[in-house]
């Protein structure tokens, strides 16, 4: 049998290395990229792949927001369905939130049981972030986040207002600044949901079925008031702090001055914030329910200028399904419905429609939503067309549309914010360490920061 140098070469006209778009020829061995070479090149391998005249490769794209919800709360999530709904979007790694499950991801024991039942069915790769939470963040209980970190986990989540489980509790502004010591010191980091309760509970209450009422109990002021207290604690301990899903462009500033001053803070927003106004959410469609909220469309344009400056690291999905009925569709009550937009799935034709109509490039998509989130999350070899890293690719034709359909989206229940919509950019192929991703036959596996 013929000996060959590479098991699979891939030539594209298009393809984005690094920031520059170009034509390649890549080589995988092993499940890597071995070799990253002009086209021409003559890469000898197994097998040959040439893309069409309208595609482009782009590096799997990289999800570090993803409520998977499995166990304890299967019927609203699973990783079967949401690594599914991430492989046909385009999206080879997620890193799953530890909330939602039953138990949460709050103690190693808690973190082996979902490794157990995530093992043999998810569709593409895997990791976990960890929970703070009061139960683990005392002085007598603080020994569980370091065993978490040692166990694999990339950092560590906590909400300073109610979470909306009761297994997962927020943390006071004491509880807060104790966890981001105990986290600090070995290293880890922090990741926030950055609401403050106290100005939540001084707004008025969101009921019936006007968007306005949500949207004017969750106030600016809410997210201004958590983000000064993480930038605080950043500032004191040294702490790496991710602000999780920023919503609201008025605490930009607050964001600007920090970075400035060197204060080891980053930070998210995600596809419905940058792609959907508030003045465009219809009376009772409670899908588009989400905490903090999608603000308005000047809101909206001040959070691409941050993007595209680069105050704003990254965009991720804040996947978070539920069923049918916690949003509440009969009645399209706002004060009761279960907030939360999935859109794991629909995240690159989103923004690359929103960002290609304001000016950016594929490139730009790129470093948002596969380069930022992997060097973020601390998720190694993910991310880039780059020698030494995984063979995870996505084929997208940036110029087709397609309207989407909740119905035939891969996550487990027929409800998005984003349906009916005209989106530019199909995903028509999505690859794994240098395999075509066949649902059928799951391969992903289960990463750990170490």
């Amino acid at each position: 049998m013929a000996q060959h140098d590479y098991d699979l070469t891939i030539r594209a006209r298009r393809a984005i290395v690094g920031d520059d778009e170009r034509a390649v020829e890549i080589g995988v061995s092993g499940g890597r990229i071995a070799a990253v070479a002009d086209p021409g090149a003559g890469l000898d391998a197994e097998r040959a792949v040439e893309l069409a005249e309208d595609e482009v490769l782009l590096p799997g794209l990289v999800d570090s927001h993803v409520h998977v919800n499995e166990p304890g709360r299967t019927e609203w999530e699973g990783f079967a369905t949401a690594t599914r709904a991430a492989a046909a979007g385009g999206v080879t790694t997620i890193v799953d939130m530890p909330l939602n499950s039953v138990p949460p991801t709050t103690t190693v024991d808690g973190l082996h049981v979902k490794r157990a039942v995530a093992r043999d069915q998810v569709a593409v790769d895997v990791g976990f972030w960890g929970g703070a939470v009061p139960e683990n963040t005392g002085p007598e209980t603080a020994a569980e986040l370091r065993a978490l970190h040692e166990e694999g986990v990339y950092g560590f989540k906590s909400f300073l207002s109610p979470s909306g489980v009761d297994e997962f509790g927020h943390l006071s502004p004491e509880e807060f600044r104790a966890a981001v010591a105990a986290i600090g010191a070995f290293g880890g980091m922090i990741i926030v949901h950055a609401e403050d309760p106290q100005v939540l509970d001084a707004a008025p209450p969101a009921q019936g079925r006007a968007y306005d009422s949500f949207l004017a109990s969750r106030p600016d002021e809410a997210e201004h008031a958590a983000i000064r207290l993480v930038i605080d604690t950043a500032r004191a301990t040294g702490t790496r702090s991710h602000i999780l899903h920023l919503s609201t462009a008025t605490a930009l500033p607050l964001i600007k001055e920090a970075k400035d001053d060197g204060v080891p803070l980053t930070v998210e927003t995600c596809p419905h914030y940058l792609t959907i106004a508030a003045e465009e959410v219809p009376a009772g469609a409670t899908q588009f329910k989400c905490c903090p909220p999608i603000r308005g469309a000047a809101n909206r344009d001040a959070l691409w200028q941050a993007l595209g400056g680069g105050l704003i690291d990254c965009v991720v999905s804040d996947h978070s399904p539920s069923t049918p009925d916690l949003k509440d569709l009969a009645t399209g009550d706002f004060g009761t419905a279960w907030g939360g937009v999935s859109g794991l799935q629909v995240g690159f034709p989103a923004v690359w429609t929103e960002a290609s109509a304001r000016g950016y490039a594929l490139s730009d998509v790129v470093r948002w939503m596969a380069r930022r989130p992997a060097e973020i999350a601390g998720v190694r070899g993910k991310g880039r067309l780059q020698v030494g890293y995984d063979a995870d690719f996505a084929v997208v034709a940036p110029a087709a549309s397609t309207r989407i359909d909740a119905a035939t989206l891969q996550h487990k229940h027929p409800l998005s914010a984003y349906d009916g919509r005209e989106l530019t950019g199909v995903v028509r192929q999505t690859w794994l360490r240098g395999q075509r991703v066949d649902t059928a036959h799951p391969q992903g596996r289960l990463l750990s920061r170490s």
